[in-house]
């Protein structure tokens, strides 16, 4: 299971990927795996804020629909747009083509609330 080192994980299996006040983030590939086949990625409209561990988008899969748990909390300054026409990018690229949205944190203590890659392999072995 491909776990980036550079990167904070969530107990709900989302990825965040921190530059300055903004984060990237998405699914892990472990959760992707889990899902199976994701048909269809329902994001939020820039400008939405995100509140921290509560649900803010969507994922489809053949399997199951499944929620998408913000990270932290801010306003969605960008959404991967690709993944409407595309959602199998986040089975094949979950780090980098199939992220979902870009959020400036509102709150960057947030960032102490996720988990280490080392932590995140403990909690999905």
């Amino acid at each position: 299971m491909n776990v980036p080192e550079e990167l904070k994980y969530t107990k709900e299996h989302e990825w965040v990927k921190i530059d300055d006040n903004q984060v990237m983030v998405g699914i892990t590939d472990y959760a992707q795996s889990e899902l199976g086949d994701i048909v269809f990625v329902e994001l939020p409209q820039q400008g939405d804020t995100t509140k921290q561990f509560e649900p803010c988008a969507n994922i489809e899969a053949v399997k199951a629909v499944s929620d998408f748990y913000a990270p932290v909390s801010g306003e969605v300054t960008e959404v991967n747009q690709e993944l409407e026409e595309s959602p199998q990018l986040v089975n094949k690229d979950p780090y980098d083509k199939g992220w979902f949205m870009k959020i400036k944190l509102s709150e960057e203590s947030e960032i102490d609330d996720l988990l280490s890659a080392e932590e995140y392999k403990k909690l999905i072995s």
